[in-house]
């Protein structure tokens, strides 16, 4: 969200921006997922030789971290982008008739209307990494992503599900609980 939302504002705001940044992480989406924590090894073990005192491993949670949020990015920047778009110009021409600055109409106007689509791209890009945080495994990430391919590895479906089971539960815990918060901050507007 840190990255993303403020990269969605600005693609909104820039078409000039916008096609090169959507082309970049639709790139990135399509490198599959093994590929991209692999290409991230070689970056941060050099890294990690020139940074001997700062802790970077080119294998573990930091990779897995890296690609997940850049898998992340795709849908919560088009989910900004595509919500600030949709928000009606008459609807900003009133604000900004209304005295309201450039930060307040984002801020009160745009951003509130712009939230169920926002959210919208949430919602999908948490289920998403939630699923891929248990291929991480396969890079030292550990989790419940341990436990499927050490059971894959075993042939032992009891260690599979004891992983696949709480991924699961959470993706649609995660999912739930997004789309009632998307529910509730839409029921006022009705």
């Amino acid at each position: 969200l840190l990255l993303g939302v403020p990269l969605g504002v600005a693609a909104a705001r820039s078409e000039r921006l916008a096609r090169p940044l959507f082309a970049a992480l639709n790139v990135i989406q399509t490198v599959p997922s093994i590929a991209l924590f692999a290409l991230l090894i070689a970056p941060l073990a050099w890294l990690a030789r020139e940074l001997p005192g700062w802790g970077i491993q080119g294998i573990g949670l930091l990779p897995a971290v890296i690609a997940l949020t850049l898998y992340a990015l795709l849908p919560i920047v088009h989910g900004t982008a595509s919500g600030l778009r949709q928000v009606p110009c008459a609807v900003i021409e009133a604000a900004t008739g209304m005295g309201l600055s450039r930060a307040q109409r984002f801020w009160r106007v745009e951003l509130p209307l712009a939230l169920p689509v926002l959210l919208s791209g949430l919602r999908v890009t948490t289920v998403q990494v939630v699923g891929l945080a248990v291929v991480a495994a396969l890079i030292g990430a550990g989790g419940f992503g341990a436990l499927v391919f050490q059971g894959l590895a075993s042939s032992a479906l009891d260690l599979v599900l004891l992983g696949v089971l709480p991924v699961v539960a959470l993706a649609i815990v995660v999912d739930a609980g997004l789309a009632l918060l998307t529910s509730l901050l839409e029921s006022p507007a009705r």
